[in-house]
């Protein structure tokens, strides 16, 4: 069917449907009598749209609005099963996909842990699988899946760079294998860019335009968002900021080899247990085994956050000094991008920040005070569980609504 012109009534009908969709799954069932209210149509176009959107299958009644005083009004929904969409986060320990209906709500999750030797192809299949499969769905049920991995896939190359730390991934033709073995169409994005995109669509960033979020978890990242948009640079490593120097380090040669710069070194995860202790920190009991099926951090993360979380909880005496060391020490880069970005907020995220709590949060934002130009707010990430999954699944779905709300054609 050709495209609708500019001006004509199916453009415009098209128009109006997209508005429709956008109202429902933003506040829920909607009246006809609502629908038209926030739209602006009469009741007459309001129940054609409705009857037309009914019938392609985007939208189902789900009840009556009773309770209230006159006739009950039926209720108009968003179809969950109108679309599916996968989503997955890829580490070194495990690979963890889900499966989401149109509205967002999660159907199903399946992880595949990481053992010697697996291929990518195998666990991203086998995780995928294994979520379609819980879900009731076959995986040509799928309109679109976004995988999540540390580091970036080269455009120029179709490798994964800043990620040698991941097992399995580093095929020269991945990206080829992987588009073989999944009916679907397939998008890769830097984890930590997608923890972003939950924070913007879901959490602490939503209404911000400029924001940089800060990430520490197996590596340091930043996302950068300007415009409302991801910034990824030439290469897809824009926010790669484990590997800025930083005072405080000597300068790391050949990083990407090391696959460690000055920063990573300075503020990453590994260093945290030895700063503790010259500070006469006990060592904290870590809970649970790190390398067991379902465990969500490797064991330096798993150590950090044992650390950060007890020193929180009572921040005095060592478990200030800790704190106060810690912040400095996050502060040293991220002043760097801050004195670049001039960002509106800062959302903190990641495990290895996120357990230091409001005191590591206040302590970090008066040191950053310190140490940049400009003074933004530092705002705790609201996306706590799974932030990249949950990111690769709005991503997905996006791009998914576009495709499917678009009733032109």
């Amino acid at each position: 069917m050709p495209a609708a012109t500019p001006g004509t009534p199916s453009l415009l009908r098209a128009m109006n449907d997209r508005a429709a969709l956008e109202l429902l799954l933003t506040h829920g069932p909607l009246s006809r009598t609502r629908i038209g209210h926030l739209t602006g149509l009469s009741k007459p176009t309001a129940s054609q749209l409705l009857a037309r959107l009914e019938a392609v299958g985007l939208v189902v009644a789900t009840g009556t609005d009773g309770g209230r005083p006159g006739p009950s009004a039926q209720l108009y929904a968003i179809n969950p099963r109108a679309a599916h969409v996968g989503g997955l986060d890829v580490t070194p320990e495990r690979v963890l996909a889900a499966v989401a209906d149109l509205t967002g709500t999660v159907v199903a999750t399946h992880e595949v842990p990481y053992t010697e030797g697996a291929e990518a192809v195998d666990q991203v299949t086998k995780a995928l699988g294994g979520a379609v499969e819980a879900a009731g769905l076959h995986r040509t049920d799928l309109r679109r899946v976004v995988i999540g991995t540390p580091g970036a896939f080269d455009p120029q190359t179709g490798r994964l760079r800043y990620a040698s730390h991941l097992p399995g991934w580093h095929s020269p033709t991945l990206l080829e294998e992987l588009a073989a073995a999944l009916p679907m169409p397939v998008e890769y994005e830097n984890d930590v860019n997608l923890a972003a995109v939950a924070e913007q669509r879901l959490g602490a960033a939503r209404g911000h335009e400029d924001f940089v979020l800060l990430w520490n978890e197996e590596g340091l990242g930043a996302a950068l968002v300007l415009g409302g948009r991801l910034h990824r640079g030439w290469t897809g490593g824009a926010g790669e900021v484990g590997f800025l120097p930083v005072p405080g380090r000597p300068l790391v040669r050949q990083v990407t080899r090391a696959n460690s710069g000055g920063y990573q070194e300075l503020a990453g995860v590994e260093g945290l247990p030895r700063l503790a202790a010259e500070l006469g920190v006990e060592p904290a009991d870590v809970p649970g085994a790190p390398e067991a099926v379902g465990a969500p951090h490797g064991p330096e993360v798993a150590a950090a956050v044992a650390l950060l979380t007890r020193a929180a909880a009572a921040p005095e005496g060592a478990h200030l000094r800790f704190l106060q060391s810690y912040a400095t020490a996050l502060a040293t880069g991220l002043a760097s991008v801050v004195a670049v970005l001039d960002p509106e907020i800062v959302v903190l995220s990641g495990a290895a920040i996120s357990a230091g709590g409001e005191p590591l949060r206040a302590l970090l934002e008066a040191e950053l005070a310190e140490l940049a130009p400009s003074r933004p707010r530092l705002v705790p990430g609201e996306v706590r569980e799974r932030p990249v999954l949950h990111g690769a699944l709005e991503s997905a779905l996006a791009a998914t609504r576009d495709e499917v709300f678009d009733t032109s054609g």
